[in-house]
């Protein structure tokens, strides 16, 4: 018997298609009737109070309103919880018992983007938002020698960051990640794919036809902040005798202008990445990416976006985490488990958007594959999202949510740290305030192979 219709039922949860196109979706007065709907919903049962300020917002609306109901709700306060709201998916994925199949039909990260979506189409998107969510553009033009230096200093110095909480709304107490010149495709230009190269190379050996080939994807993060991430994961992939390379081309995934509500941006994103991609499934590659944020993208958010482009589809069976992907390899006795050094004692952050890609604790997995190794995984969201844990009035809040993964760790006392996502890394870090630094789990790999 099906439990479609009861709370607590056992049915899996399912994601219907964003239907962005439906003139309905973009309809105001019928977005607020069923902001209206599920925020009743959430007021009633209060499962996710400890998620994120989204719910807190709620409800303390809800309980300083004359009727301590929703209806007591000014309409013009809804956005208020939008606001909060950072589409980590956490309470889609481990909190609400009304989730499609169930008769309610409660997808609240999903509402939230279709109110963010007319938030942008109507213009009421701070000019802030529309800058830090191009993380492409600002990357490019970031990692340019004298800009470089220059956004460096900027990012360090207590006058500059003063004048941009002030003017620009950039928390002065943020830590903001440094950008490099030696970006990662620079870096690792001799693994680009040429495709004229590939034209003249078409009679490849049979012991070539069987080695595993990855695209990797080194995403806006990875490539302009922090390049060592992907050479970590090049040189892990490697060690593993996996050929590595980068995609001719290649934008942003298209994640922080979907936080922003911007779904025309993430689509004509999403047109220049998916030819690439599909170019590289056709040729039997599998596709990589180190930010869980940017394998979500791929795997859920757009195939969700456009559910009948094939080529989506086939670009979202074919990629994965770096972590699922030596999973994967393990169960193929294909992994080279000869580790020539431990790692002890490790508490590890799970990433919300890795959570939500429902492969399991396949990095906890792999790294208790090494000799004498523990890892403790916490599975409590970060907050800071990207550009939630920067914002002059959000940053309190980022921090508040990290403050039971900072616990934990403090417990543990480990002898390293860190997160599949490193801008969560880098937040649990910077609140943990102490010598000891985060380090992605592939660079503990890394470490662990003595590579």
């Amino acid at each position: 018997m099906s439990d479609q219709g009861r709370e607590g039922g056992l049915d899996a949860p399912t994601r219907h298609p964003l239907n962005q196109n439906d003139p309905k979706f973009w309809d105001e007065g019928d977005l607020n009737k069923e902001l209206e709907r599920v925020y009743d919903i959430c007021h009633g049962c209060r499962r996710c109070v400890s998620l994120c300020n989204s719910f807190p917002t709620l409800f303390d609306l809800v309980d300083d309103s004359e009727t301590m109901e929703v209806d007591g709700v000014a309409k013009a306060d809804y956005s208020k919880v939008v606001d909060q709201c950072y589409l980590c998916d956490l309470c889609y994925l481990t909190k609400c018992p009304y989730v499609p199949p169930h008769e309610w039909n409660v997808d609240f990260p999903h509402l939230m983007l279709r109110a963010k979506a007319i938030k942008f189409k109507k213009g009421d998107t701070k000019f802030r938002d529309r800058i830090i969510t191009s993380t492409d553009t600002v990357g490019k033009l970031a990692s340019k020698p004298v800009l470089n230096s220059i956004a460096n200093w900027g990012a360090e110095s207590t006058l500059s960051r003063k004048l941009l909480d002030s003017t620009f709304g950039i928390h002065k107490d943020a830590k903001l990640p440094p950008y490099s010149s030696k970006t990662a495709r620079k870096q690792n230009a001799a693994l680009m794919f040429d495709p004229k190269q590939h034209a003249n190379n078409i009679e490849a050996s049979a012991s070539d036809e069987k080695r595993e080939k990855v695209t990797l994807v080194t995403t806006c993060y990875c490539n302009y902040n922090e390049p060592s991430i992907a050479d970590s994961l090049i040189k892990v992939l490697q060690h593993n005798e996996v050929d590595v390379e980068l995609a001719s081309r290649e934008h942003c995934c298209g994640m922080p202008k979907l936080e922003l509500g911007d779904l025309d941006t993430v689509t004509r994103l999403k047109d220049q990445n998916i030819p690439i991609l599909y170019e590289a499934v056709e040729r039997g590659n599998v596709i990589i990416a180190a930010v869980p944020s940017c394998v979500l993208m791929f795997k859920q958010e757009l195939p969700l976006m456009f559910p009948d482009d094939a080529k989506v589809k086939a670009v979202a069976a074919a990629f994965f985490d770096p972590f699922e992907y030596l999973h994967k390899l393990n169960k193929a006795g294909k992994l080279n488990t000869n580790f020539s050094q431990k790692l002890v004692n490790v508490s590890y952050h799970v990433a919300c958007h890795q959570r939500v890609q429902s492969i399991g604790p396949k990095t906890k997995q792999i790294l208790e594959l090494i000799e004498d190794t523990s890892v403790k995984n916490i599975e409590r969201c970060s907050g800071h999202d990207g550009t939630y844990g920067i914002k002059s009035e959000t940053l309190e809040f980022a921090n508040k949510i990290a403050k039971p993964i900072l616990r934990q760790i403090k417990q543990q006392e480990p002898d390293y740290y860190g997160s599949d996502c490193p801008i969560a890394g880098k937040h649990i870090e910077n609140n943990l305030d102490g010598e000891q630094e985060a380090i992605h789990p592939i660079d503990l790999l890394r470490i662990a192979y003595g590579i």
